[in-house]
Parts: C-alpha cells; sequence; structure tokens
C-alpha cells in the first residue's frame, strides 16, 4: 500500500479505516479513563496525543498502524486495531480495544482476525504477538479467539504482561 490514507479493510459488520485528527477525542477519553490501566494509563493530553500520533505515523516508517473500527451500519467508530512496532516494543504487536459499551459484541474479534489475515498476506511479519495485562480477561480470550498463544519466554516491555503469540504460517 503507497498511499496509505487509502487504507481500508471491511469485514462482515466492520470497516478498519486510517485515523483521523476527529477520532482523537473519543481516543482521549479512553487513554484518560481507568480502562487505559493495562496500557500503562491513564494518560494525559499530551501523552495521548504521542500516542494517538505514534499510531499514525507508523504507516508512513513500517508500512502498518492503526485502523479506525467503524460498524457498518452506521458508521460509528468504536476502537481501533493495529499493529505496533518500533523501539517500544519487541516485536511487531497486534493490539486492540474498544471504547466503553461496545465490548462483549465480537467487534475486537472481528477487526482483530481481520488485520492478521491482512498481516500475513502484506506484511509477512517474521513473529506477531498480542501483548496483554494479566487482568483483561476479555483481551486474552480475543487473542486466543483469532489463534493466539501464550508463550511465557516471549520478551515484553512489561514483565507482567501476557504474551500471545500468532503462528504465521
Amino acid at each position: 500500500m503507497s498511499d496509505y490514507s487509502k487504507a481500508l479493510l471491511r469485514t462482515e459488520r466492520l470497516t478498519l479505516r486510517m485515523p483521523v485528527v476527529q477520532d482523537f477525542d473519543a481516543y482521549l477519553r479512553l487513554m484518560a479513563s481507568p480502562r487505559a490501566v493495562g496500557m500503562g494509563g491513564p494518560f494525559d493530553v499530551r501523552a495521548a496525543w504521542g500516542m494517538f500520533c505514534h499510531d499514525v505515523a507508523q504507516w508512513q516508517l513500517f508500512g502498518h498502524g492503526a485502523f479506525m473500527i467503524d460498524i457498518e451500519a452506521s458508521g460509528e467508530c468504536v476502537g481501533q486495531v493495529g499493529i505496533n512496532h518500533g523501539p517500544l516494543f519487541p516485536e511487531k504487536e497486534l493490539g486492540w480495544f474498544l471504547y466503553d459499551g461496545h465490548e462483549r459484541r465480537g467487534y475486537a474479534t472481528e477487526a482483530a482476525a481481520a488485520l492478521l489475515d491482512w498481516a500475513l498476506v502484506e506484511l509477512r511479519p517474521a513473529s506477531l504477538v498480542s501483548y496483554v495485562d494479566p487482568d483483561n480477561i476479555a483481551s486474552q480470550a480475543v487473542a486466543v479467539r483469532i489463534g493466539g498463544s501464550l508463550d511465557p519466554l516471549a520478551p515484553r516491555t512489561d514483565p507482567h504482561d501476557l504474551v500471545y503469540r500468532y503462528n504465521l504460517r
């Protein structure tokens, strides 16, 4: 994909699209809330903006990054899924989050599975993992549903994170 601004994936119910500046307010609300504890938060505006910009900049730097998750029928943005990379991540990471009120509907699983399929074809990464807070039972279930298995020996930035590894063959 040479024009990253046009990156788009579709599933049965969702559209995964590039972030735009209008997505930041909802992103900030999540990152400033107690729900961000598993990601190292809550974060102030400056830190959340830096993370949001990191999600966008990865497209230019690595050829992948964040997609916002929109419900196809309504256009409502319900969260984000992405492949993270760079000096803060020991390996490429498939990550996701949903905004409050959109959990338990299968959106994270559907979006993460679509991005995993895309990554296998487009990126062909040497490895791909998900770093999950041990208290985040819902994200652990998503990782397992899309084929992840625990790798207790994997490197991680946060020693408490669980690491789910995906079979890339």
